[in-house]
Protein backbone atom coordinates (compact mmCIF):
# COMPACT_ATOMS: atom_id res chain seq x y z
CA UNK A 1 0.00 0.00 0.00
CA UNK A 2 1.29 3.40 -0.45
CA UNK A 3 0.66 6.33 1.90
CA UNK A 4 -0.83 9.56 0.25
CA UNK A 5 -1.09 12.20 1.87
CA UNK A 6 -3.49 15.00 0.15
CA UNK A 7 -2.77 18.86 1.38
CA UNK A 8 -5.72 21.19 0.26
CA UNK A 9 -5.88 25.06 1.52
CA UNK A 10 -9.01 26.39 -0.18
CA UNK A 11 -12.22 25.78 -2.40
CA UNK A 12 -10.92 26.29 -5.31
CA UNK A 13 -7.52 23.57 -5.24
CA UNK A 14 -10.42 20.81 -3.71
CA UNK A 15 -12.25 21.46 -6.65
CA UNK A 16 -9.33 20.38 -8.50
CA UNK A 17 -8.39 17.56 -6.45
CA UNK A 18 -11.65 15.73 -6.52
CA UNK A 19 -11.71 13.37 -9.84
CA UNK A 20 -7.95 12.61 -7.98
CA UNK A 21 -9.20 11.67 -4.30
CA UNK A 22 -11.87 9.71 -5.94
CA UNK A 23 -9.62 7.56 -7.97
CA UNK A 24 -7.46 7.66 -4.59
CA UNK A 25 -10.03 6.04 -2.73
CA UNK A 26 -10.84 3.45 -5.09
CA UNK A 27 -7.74 2.49 -5.75
CA UNK A 28 -6.48 -0.72 -4.03
CA UNK A 29 -2.89 0.39 -4.00
CA UNK A 30 -3.50 3.50 -1.73
CA UNK A 31 -4.18 4.42 1.49
CA UNK A 32 -4.96 7.81 1.24
CA UNK A 33 -5.76 10.71 3.89
CA UNK A 34 -6.62 14.56 3.60
CA UNK A 35 -5.07 17.46 5.02
CA UNK A 36 -7.38 20.42 5.18
CA UNK A 37 -6.00 23.87 6.33
CA UNK A 38 -5.92 27.34 4.93
CA UNK A 39 -9.14 29.12 4.11
CA UNK A 40 -10.89 25.54 4.67
CA UNK A 41 -10.89 26.02 8.43
CA UNK A 42 -11.99 29.92 8.04
CA UNK A 43 -15.84 31.14 8.84
CA UNK A 44 -15.55 33.92 7.20
CA UNK A 45 -14.69 32.29 3.57
CA UNK A 46 -17.66 30.00 3.95
CA UNK A 47 -15.59 27.14 6.52
CA UNK A 48 -15.76 25.31 2.92
CA UNK A 49 -14.09 22.33 4.89
CA UNK A 50 -17.49 21.17 5.46
CA UNK A 51 -17.92 20.53 1.25
CA UNK A 52 -15.30 17.59 1.91
CA UNK A 53 -16.95 16.22 4.16
CA UNK A 54 -19.79 16.38 2.30
CA UNK A 55 -18.20 14.98 -1.00
CA UNK A 56 -17.67 11.68 1.18
CA UNK A 57 -14.32 12.16 2.87
CA UNK A 58 -12.85 12.25 5.71
CA UNK A 59 -10.33 14.88 6.96
CA UNK A 60 -8.00 13.43 8.73
CA UNK A 61 -5.90 16.29 9.91
CA UNK A 62 -6.48 20.13 10.07
CA UNK A 63 -3.87 22.77 10.56
CA UNK A 64 -5.62 26.15 11.72
CA UNK A 65 -2.70 28.71 10.77
CA UNK A 66 -4.75 31.82 8.45
CA UNK A 67 -4.27 35.25 10.21
CA UNK A 68 -7.67 37.15 9.28
CA UNK A 69 -7.12 40.29 7.14
CA UNK A 70 -5.34 40.93 3.63
CA UNK A 71 -2.46 44.00 3.98
CA UNK A 72 0.86 42.41 3.25
CA UNK A 73 1.46 42.19 6.56
CA UNK A 74 -1.00 39.78 7.71
CA UNK A 75 -0.40 37.80 4.10
CA UNK A 76 3.61 37.48 5.74
CA UNK A 77 2.19 36.51 8.77
CA UNK A 78 -0.11 33.90 7.60
CA UNK A 79 2.46 32.64 5.48
CA UNK A 80 5.01 32.39 8.80
CA UNK A 81 2.27 30.94 11.46
CA UNK A 82 1.44 28.06 8.12
CA UNK A 83 4.77 27.30 8.03
CA UNK A 84 5.75 27.54 11.99
CA UNK A 85 2.06 24.80 12.25
CA UNK A 86 3.66 22.25 9.75
CA UNK A 87 6.82 22.98 11.40
CA UNK A 88 5.49 20.23 14.35
CA UNK A 89 2.54 18.53 11.97
CA UNK A 90 6.03 17.50 9.75
CA UNK A 91 7.89 16.44 12.77
CA UNK A 92 5.71 14.28 13.77
CA UNK A 93 4.35 12.60 10.42
CA UNK A 94 7.66 12.91 8.22
CA UNK A 95 7.91 9.45 8.06
CA UNK A 96 3.98 8.17 7.90
CA UNK A 97 3.42 9.05 3.78
CA UNK A 98 5.24 7.85 0.62
CA UNK A 99 3.97 10.36 -1.19
CA UNK A 100 2.42 13.77 -0.34
CA UNK A 101 0.19 16.04 -3.24
CA UNK A 102 0.55 19.54 -3.16
CA UNK A 103 -1.02 21.67 -5.99
CA UNK A 104 -1.30 25.42 -7.16
CA UNK A 105 0.21 28.42 -5.95
CA UNK A 106 -1.32 29.63 -3.12
CA UNK A 107 1.07 31.25 -0.49
CA UNK A 108 -0.86 28.85 2.28
CA UNK A 109 0.44 25.80 0.24
CA UNK A 110 4.23 26.90 -0.45
CA UNK A 111 4.13 27.81 3.57
CA UNK A 112 3.32 24.15 4.34
CA UNK A 113 5.87 22.83 1.55
CA UNK A 114 8.55 25.00 2.97
CA UNK A 115 8.49 23.33 6.12
CA UNK A 116 9.07 20.14 4.98
CA UNK A 117 11.71 20.76 3.35
CA UNK A 118 14.28 19.79 6.31
CA UNK A 119 12.24 16.72 6.84
CA UNK A 120 12.99 15.65 3.31
CA UNK A 121 9.36 15.13 2.59
CA UNK A 122 8.06 13.21 -1.07
CA UNK A 123 6.06 15.91 -2.55
CA UNK A 124 4.09 15.53 -5.55
CA UNK A 125 3.18 19.33 -6.83
CA UNK A 126 -0.07 19.48 -9.70
CA UNK A 127 -0.16 22.38 -11.82
CA UNK A 128 3.51 23.58 -11.78
CA UNK A 129 5.33 25.13 -14.87
CA UNK A 130 2.89 27.60 -15.34
CA UNK A 131 3.67 31.50 -15.32
CA UNK A 132 1.11 34.44 -13.68
CA UNK A 133 3.25 37.71 -14.08
CA UNK A 134 0.65 39.67 -12.14
CA UNK A 135 0.51 37.50 -8.90
CA UNK A 136 2.91 37.08 -6.48
CA UNK A 137 1.85 33.12 -6.68
CA UNK A 138 4.22 32.90 -9.41
CA UNK A 139 6.49 32.94 -7.30
CA UNK A 140 4.93 30.70 -4.70
CA UNK A 141 4.29 28.05 -7.35
CA UNK A 142 8.33 28.09 -8.85
CA UNK A 143 9.00 27.30 -5.30
CA UNK A 144 6.56 24.34 -4.57
CA UNK A 145 8.01 22.72 -7.73
CA UNK A 146 11.90 23.11 -7.01
CA UNK A 147 10.89 21.50 -3.47
CA UNK A 148 9.00 19.03 -4.73
CA UNK A 149 10.48 15.20 -6.14
CA UNK A 150 7.42 15.02 -8.79
CA UNK A 151 5.33 16.78 -11.02
CA UNK A 152 1.93 16.61 -13.30
CA UNK A 153 2.05 19.39 -15.76
CA UNK A 154 -0.76 20.63 -17.77
CA UNK A 155 0.56 21.10 -21.20
CA UNK A 156 3.83 20.44 -23.19
CA UNK A 157 4.98 24.02 -22.60
CA UNK A 158 4.88 23.62 -18.80
CA UNK A 159 6.79 20.25 -19.05
CA UNK A 160 9.38 22.13 -21.07
CA UNK A 161 9.52 24.88 -18.50
CA UNK A 162 10.16 22.86 -15.83
CA UNK A 163 12.55 21.66 -17.06
CA UNK A 164 14.48 24.46 -17.51
CA UNK A 165 13.62 25.50 -13.80
CA UNK A 166 14.73 22.58 -12.15
CA UNK A 167 17.67 21.44 -14.34
CA UNK A 168 15.83 17.91 -14.61
CA UNK A 169 13.87 16.16 -17.03
CA UNK A 170 13.22 13.63 -14.04
CA UNK A 171 9.50 12.80 -12.89
CA UNK A 172 7.74 15.04 -14.67
CA UNK A 173 4.71 14.18 -16.48
CA UNK A 174 2.39 15.93 -18.43
CA UNK A 175 -1.22 14.80 -17.71
CA UNK A 176 -3.77 18.01 -19.08
CA UNK A 177 -5.55 19.86 -16.64
CA UNK A 178 -6.90 17.76 -13.66
CA UNK A 179 -10.20 19.75 -12.88
CA UNK A 180 -11.39 19.24 -16.16
CA UNK A 181 -12.05 15.35 -15.20
CA UNK A 182 -15.20 16.53 -13.13
CA UNK A 183 -17.08 17.96 -16.06
CA UNK A 184 -17.73 14.75 -17.18
CA UNK A 185 -17.64 13.10 -13.54
CA UNK A 186 -19.62 15.38 -11.46
CA UNK A 187 -23.62 15.77 -12.30
CA UNK A 188 -24.70 19.78 -13.13
CA UNK A 189 -27.79 21.37 -11.11
CA UNK A 190 -30.99 21.67 -13.49
CA UNK A 191 -31.64 25.36 -13.70
CA UNK A 192 -34.61 24.55 -11.13
CA UNK A 193 -32.29 22.92 -9.12
CA UNK A 194 -29.76 25.93 -9.08
CA UNK A 195 -33.21 28.67 -8.72
CA UNK A 196 -33.84 26.17 -5.67
CA UNK A 197 -30.58 26.35 -3.82
CA UNK A 198 -29.00 29.63 -4.56
CA UNK A 199 -32.22 31.54 -5.63
CA UNK A 200 -30.54 32.51 -8.81
CA UNK A 201 -32.68 32.45 -12.10
CA UNK A 202 -29.65 31.48 -15.01
CA UNK A 203 -32.46 31.27 -17.53
CA UNK A 204 -31.97 35.43 -17.01
CA UNK A 205 -28.96 36.36 -19.17
CA UNK A 206 -25.84 36.22 -16.64
CA UNK A 207 -22.34 37.19 -16.21
CA UNK A 208 -20.08 34.78 -14.17
CA UNK A 209 -17.87 36.74 -12.43
CA UNK A 210 -14.28 36.07 -10.72
CA UNK A 211 -11.99 38.64 -9.71
CA UNK A 212 -9.19 38.02 -7.26
CA UNK A 213 -6.68 41.15 -6.12
CA UNK A 214 -3.08 41.28 -8.51
CA UNK A 215 -0.66 40.94 -5.87
CA UNK A 216 2.18 42.48 -7.89
CA UNK A 217 1.46 46.00 -7.88
CA UNK A 218 -0.72 45.95 -4.94
CA UNK A 219 -0.76 50.15 -5.31
CA UNK A 220 -3.51 49.95 -8.57
CA UNK A 221 -5.50 47.40 -6.88
CA UNK A 222 -8.16 50.41 -5.56
CA UNK A 223 -8.29 51.80 -9.39
CA UNK A 224 -8.53 48.22 -10.59
CA UNK A 225 -11.66 48.02 -8.03
CA UNK A 226 -13.27 51.06 -9.04
CA UNK A 227 -12.83 50.49 -12.74
CA UNK A 228 -14.43 47.07 -12.36
CA UNK A 229 -17.18 48.52 -10.19
CA UNK A 230 -17.52 51.20 -13.30
CA UNK A 231 -17.77 48.40 -16.06
CA UNK A 232 -20.37 46.29 -13.82
CA UNK A 233 -22.66 49.22 -13.43
CA UNK A 234 -23.07 49.15 -17.14
CA UNK A 235 -23.03 45.63 -17.77
CA UNK A 236 -25.98 45.37 -14.88
CA UNK A 237 -28.60 47.25 -16.75
CA UNK A 238 -28.80 44.15 -18.93
CA UNK A 239 -27.49 41.41 -17.04
CA UNK A 240 -27.84 39.64 -13.95
CA UNK A 241 -24.11 39.60 -12.30
CA UNK A 242 -23.26 36.47 -10.20
CA UNK A 243 -20.03 36.69 -8.54
CA UNK A 244 -17.74 34.70 -6.80
CA UNK A 245 -15.81 36.43 -3.98
CA UNK A 246 -11.94 37.22 -3.67
CA UNK A 247 -10.08 34.73 -2.06
CA UNK A 248 -7.69 35.67 0.92
CA UNK A 249 -5.08 37.80 -1.03
CA UNK A 250 -4.01 41.01 -0.38
CA UNK A 251 -6.27 43.62 -0.35
CA UNK A 252 -8.90 41.53 -1.81
CA UNK A 253 -11.14 44.25 0.69
CA UNK A 254 -11.56 46.64 -1.88
CA UNK A 255 -13.06 44.87 -4.23
CA UNK A 256 -15.64 43.32 -2.08
CA UNK A 257 -16.31 46.71 -1.00
CA UNK A 258 -17.16 47.95 -4.92
CA UNK A 259 -19.24 44.71 -4.68
CA UNK A 260 -21.29 45.49 -2.02
CA UNK A 261 -21.67 49.51 -3.42
CA UNK A 262 -22.60 47.39 -6.92
CA UNK A 263 -25.28 44.88 -4.55
CA UNK A 264 -26.65 48.23 -3.31
CA UNK A 265 -26.89 49.57 -6.79
CA UNK A 266 -28.94 46.12 -8.32
CA UNK A 267 -30.12 44.28 -5.44
CA UNK A 268 -32.43 41.90 -7.44
CA UNK A 269 -29.52 41.45 -10.07
CA UNK A 270 -26.32 41.26 -8.15
CA UNK A 271 -25.63 37.86 -6.41
CA UNK A 272 -22.57 37.61 -4.48
CA UNK A 273 -21.27 33.93 -3.59
CA UNK A 274 -18.36 33.02 -0.94
CA UNK A 275 -18.38 29.54 -2.03
CA UNK A 276 -20.78 27.81 -5.05
CA UNK A 277 -18.86 24.51 -4.89
CA UNK A 278 -17.36 22.92 -7.95
CA UNK A 279 -20.60 21.33 -9.13
CA UNK A 280 -23.12 24.45 -8.38
CA UNK A 281 -20.12 26.83 -10.20
CA UNK A 282 -19.83 24.45 -13.42
CA UNK A 283 -23.79 24.84 -13.40
CA UNK A 284 -23.26 28.53 -13.29
CA UNK A 285 -20.47 28.51 -15.81
CA UNK A 286 -22.98 26.33 -18.22
CA UNK A 287 -25.70 28.32 -18.44
CA UNK A 288 -23.98 31.94 -18.31
CA UNK A 289 -23.76 34.07 -21.38
CA UNK A 290 -20.11 34.76 -20.63
CA UNK A 291 -17.21 34.95 -18.13
CA UNK A 292 -15.49 38.49 -16.43
CA UNK A 293 -12.36 38.07 -14.45
CA UNK A 294 -9.29 37.03 -13.68
CA UNK A 295 -9.04 33.28 -12.93
CA UNK A 296 -7.76 30.56 -13.87
CA UNK A 297 -11.10 28.97 -14.16
CA UNK A 298 -11.34 31.14 -17.33
CA UNK A 299 -8.29 30.51 -19.02
CA UNK A 300 -8.58 26.24 -18.00
CA UNK A 301 -12.21 25.44 -17.55
CA UNK A 302 -14.59 27.89 -19.84
CA UNK A 303 -13.40 26.53 -22.87
CA UNK A 304 -14.67 23.06 -22.24
CA UNK A 305 -18.32 24.96 -21.22
CA UNK A 306 -17.99 26.63 -25.09
CA UNK A 307 -17.59 29.73 -23.24
CA UNK A 308 -15.60 33.35 -24.42
CA UNK A 309 -14.02 35.05 -21.55
CA UNK A 310 -12.91 38.77 -20.41
CA UNK A 311 -9.55 38.52 -18.75
CA UNK A 312 -8.73 41.43 -17.00
CA UNK A 313 -5.18 42.75 -16.48
CA UNK A 314 -2.11 40.65 -15.59
CA UNK A 315 -2.85 38.57 -12.97
CA UNK A 316 -3.14 35.73 -15.12
CA UNK A 317 -0.59 37.37 -17.91
CA UNK A 318 1.89 34.54 -19.27
CA UNK A 319 -0.26 31.39 -19.14
CA UNK A 320 -1.44 29.75 -22.18
CA UNK A 321 -4.72 30.57 -22.94
CA UNK A 322 -7.02 29.15 -25.66
CA UNK A 323 -8.84 31.48 -28.40
CA UNK A 324 -11.85 32.30 -26.05
CA UNK A 325 -9.76 34.23 -23.67
CA UNK A 326 -9.58 37.78 -24.77
CA UNK A 327 -7.17 40.13 -22.70
CA UNK A 328 -8.17 43.64 -21.76
CA UNK A 329 -6.55 46.33 -19.90
CA UNK A 330 -8.29 46.88 -16.46
CA UNK A 331 -10.16 49.76 -17.87
CA UNK A 332 -13.89 50.32 -17.81
CA UNK A 333 -14.00 51.06 -21.45
CA UNK A 334 -11.69 47.97 -22.59
CA UNK A 335 -13.85 45.73 -20.60
CA UNK A 336 -17.62 47.42 -22.11
CA UNK A 337 -15.61 46.72 -25.33
CA UNK A 338 -14.64 43.72 -25.32
CA UNK A 339 -18.09 42.66 -23.96
CA UNK A 340 -19.97 44.38 -26.92
CA UNK A 341 -17.85 42.53 -29.21
CA UNK A 342 -18.23 39.03 -28.10
CA UNK A 343 -21.62 39.32 -26.29
CA UNK A 344 -23.44 37.14 -28.97
CA UNK A 345 -21.22 34.69 -29.37
CA UNK A 346 -20.31 31.18 -28.59
CA UNK A 347 -17.04 29.36 -28.62
CA UNK A 348 -16.96 26.40 -30.78
CA UNK A 349 -13.05 25.48 -30.15
CA UNK A 350 -11.13 23.22 -28.13
CA UNK A 351 -9.75 23.08 -25.19
CA UNK A 352 -6.24 23.01 -25.57
CA UNK A 353 -6.18 22.15 -21.40
CA UNK A 354 -7.82 18.80 -22.33
CA UNK A 355 -5.51 15.73 -23.03
CA UNK A 356 -8.47 13.56 -20.79
CA UNK A 357 -8.71 11.17 -17.61
CA UNK A 358 -5.51 13.02 -15.85
CA UNK A 359 -6.40 11.39 -12.42
CA UNK A 360 -5.59 7.92 -14.28
CA UNK A 361 -2.96 8.82 -15.14
CA UNK A 362 -1.67 10.45 -12.12
CA UNK A 363 -2.98 6.88 -10.20
CA UNK A 364 -0.55 4.64 -12.80
CA UNK A 365 2.58 6.55 -11.80
CA UNK A 366 1.95 6.21 -8.13
CA UNK A 367 1.22 2.63 -8.66
CA UNK A 368 4.66 2.13 -10.23
CA UNK A 369 6.47 3.80 -7.67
Amino acid sequence: MKKVLVLTSSRADFGIYLPLLKKMEGSKNIELSILAFGTHLSKFHGYTIDEITQAGFEVEYRVSSLVLGDTAGDIANSYALTAQKFADFWSLHSNDFNLVFVLGDRFEMAAAVAAGIPFNINFAHIHGGETTLGAIDNIYRHSISLASKWHFVALPEFKSRLESNLDSKENIYTVGALSLDNIKEIPLLSLDEFHHKWEIDLNQPTILITVHPETVALTINESYAKELYKSLSVLGNDYQLVITMPNADTLGSLYRAQYDKLKNDFPSRVFLIENFGTSSYFTAMKYASLMLGNTSSGIIEAASFQKHVINIGDRQKGRKAGDNVHHVNFESEAIIKAFKEIKDNTYHGKNIYHKGDAADQIIQVIEKL
